[in-house]
């Protein structure tokens, strides 16, 4: 098993797959009760209010977007500099396009001929909102999150990313602590950066597709 914001490598291992549907479930509605309570107590005690709380809300996720980190992505493809820059510090490499990554670290693993990653969070569903946009329900599903760690080759076939057998997969587990940003293989051919951050989707920057 990957250790929390430890690299693993692929795991044997015989577990059920689920339905496609398994990565859709959302097992953490505990979570967002307590969430609501909290939220309850911070309006009883006029420390805001309920339409505060949603305007800062709806501001974060109005700038929350995986163009984002598509945008990082494309720079580090076409500038040799900034690359260095997001492999070394991510989280200066994101401050520098003028992205926020303020509470944790940020790392950028990125894909090569001989090694494939992946993302996810075994414990709950930590990830860089801010770079990637809200995060989809299969990545919060207890499917996704305890298979990948165990079988990671066949639940990316199951996302339709079959990879050669000589590839590693190497497993990322965040943290709320540490998140990470994959930076997949350039496609082929001299595309302006525009065009190659189009090409970016925010499976490409979990793991869970190429470009």
């Amino acid at each position: 098993m990957s250790g929390r914001g430890e690299r693993s490598g692929e795991h044997d291992g015989l577990v059920t797959p689920p339905t496609k549907e398994g990565f859709d479930d959302h097992e953490d509605l505990p979570v967002a009760a307590r969430v609501r309570r909290l939220e309850e107590r911070v309006v009883a005690a006029g420390l805001t209010t309920d339409d505060e709380l949603d305007a800062i809300l709806d501001g974060l996720l109005r700038n929350a977007s995986p163009v984002n980190g598509a945008r990082m992505v494309a720079r580090a493809w076409t500038d040799p500099g900034y690359r260095e820059t997001l492999l070394s510090d991510a989280n200066a490499a994101a401050a520098e396009l003028g992205f926020g990554t303020s509470g944790y670290r940020l790392r950028a693993v990125e894909n090569t001929p001989a090694v494939h990653n992946v993302v996810v969070c075994t414990l709950c569903s930590c990830y860089p909102v801010s770079l990637l946009g809200p995060s989809p329900g299969w990545y919060r599903s207890f499917a996704y999150r305890s298979r990948v760690v165990r079988e990671p080759r066949a639940v990316l076939e199951e996302f339709g990313l079959t990879l050669p057998d000589d590839v590693e997969i190497a497993v990322w587990d965040a943290s709320a602590e540490t998140r990470y940003l994959v930076v997949p293989r350039r496609p082929e051919g001299d595309l302006p950066e525009e065009e190659l951050a189009a090409r970016v989707t925010r499976r490409g920057l979990i793991g869970t597709a190429a470009v």
